[in-house]
């Protein structure tokens, strides 16, 4: 089975991106696929509240361990979750400042589950929920650069390029909860539940934030937009159902999943310093490796 080139901590950098969203940028980033767009808003207001979560379960787990490469890997999946979310932030920014009610409401919702979990959780779970997120993240990362023309080609190159580089980094990241978790837990079905839980909890509340977007842009009674989202999750499950199943065998390891070219050409190129990966040229999003569109003088 093909395994990553490079792993663990080498493989990790804390890249600080900033995204510039246009004036003009509406909810319906993808005139497309509207119901997509939603998808995304949603899944993006739970992000400066799952991630600190994240961060502040793998601080924990920092205090637990001795290992040196284990704690290294630890402060660079600290740095790029603590980069991602602060993108989201200013995005959800954009969308309350749009006027979506459901914004605000949906953020209410998630502090007070993660807040939750982090005050009231033991450790063991949230290490669970941690590396169930992350092992999710991975399969959704793999599913979104796999379909990325037709997801992202015609949408806003900013929101398009903010959740391309998240997944990105997410699977550059793949193994850096699984660590932690092997070495300071390890059980199978904890790890299952934590899996279970994360998914059945994300994808719940991932809902609610759609339904609620699509409804005040009156799409959710529409009944062409209901018949257009359940295609897109029809299709999205397709494609991620089958890297779920991998997750839950007992033999699962991260590094045995072989790394998109794709995610691996992006990361190289911003190593070689083409930083213009910031906004992707959405006219070629659809070719073997990442083109950074070009930015006038």
């Amino acid at each position: 089975m093909a395994t990553s080139d490079v792993f663990d901590a080498q493989r990790m950098t804390v890249r600080r991106i900033s995204f510039r969203f246009p004036e003009s940028l509406g909810g319906i980033w993808n005139r497309q696929r509207p119901e997509f767009s939603h998808v995304v808003n949603a899944g993006s207001l739970a992000m400066p509240y799952l991630e600190p979560y994240l961060i502040e379960t793998m601080r924990q787990a920092r205090a637990k361990t001795a290992d040196a490469g284990l704690i290294a890997e630890i402060d660079l999946y600290i740095g790029q979750e603590a980069a991602h979310y602060r993108q989201h932030q200013q995005f959800n920014k954009r969308l309350a400042d749009l006027g979506y009610k459901s914004v605000p409401q949906m953020e209410a919702v998630l502090q007070a589950d993660y807040r939750s979990f982090g005050r009231d959780r033991s450790f063991a779970f949230n290490l669970a929920y941690a590396e169930g997120f992350e092992a999710m993240a991975l399969a959704i990362g793999h599913m979104l650069v796999e379909d990325r023309e037709y997801l992202f080609g015609d949408g806003e190159a900013s929101v398009a390029s903010l959740i391309l580089w998240h997944f990105v980094e997410e699977i550059e990241h793949k193994c850096a909860t699984y660590d932690v978790f092997k070495a300071l837990d390890g059980r199978y079905a904890w790890r299952i539940y934590g899996l279970l839980f994360a998914t059945v909890h994300i994808m719940a509340r991932a809902r609610q934030g759609y339904k609620a977007l699509l409804a005040e842009d009156g799409l959710w009674s529409n009944w062409r937009s209901r018949l257009a989202l359940y295609r897109l999750l029809l299709r999205i499950f397709g494609r991620l159902t089958p890297r779920l199943l991998r997750i839950m065998t007992p033999g699962y390891d991260p590094r045995r999943v072989a790394d998109p070219a794709w995610a691996v050409s992006w990361w190289r190129q911003y190593g070689d310093g083409q930083k213009g990966l910031a906004e992707l040229d959405m006219t070629r999003i659809g070719e073997a490796l990442p083109v950074a569109r070009a930015i006038a003088s």
